[in-house]
């Protein structure tokens, strides 16, 4: 354990600012689970759906830092292609 006030202080910070990334992305990974079992389904109308919250959310996590930019870019870039393959 820290002996420094602020290096308390930043324990503390980092303490919190991990249990909200963490809720982040256990968010974003609800999300791409639920377009995949929309995608194994077979249904295109809400699987479409399911992308487009899934997008959003993991663009959201990235604008927070939680995840690399490039990794969310990756990431919408591969459930944008299984949509693709099943409206094939």
């Amino acid at each position: 354990m820290a002996n420094i006030k602020s290096a308390k202080k930043r324990i503390l910070v980092i303490r919190k600012k991990t249990a909200l990334n963490k809720v982040q992305k256990t968010k974003m990974r609800t999300y791409v689970r639920q377009f995949l079992e929309a995608v194994a389904k077979g249904d295109v109308n809400e699987a479409t759906d399911k992308f487009k919250s899934a997008e959003r959310v993991i663009r959201k996590t990235a604008s927070k830092g939680v995840i690399h930019k490039n990794n969310a870019d990756r990431k919408v870039s591969r459930l944008a292609k299984q949509l693709n393959n099943m409206q094939q």
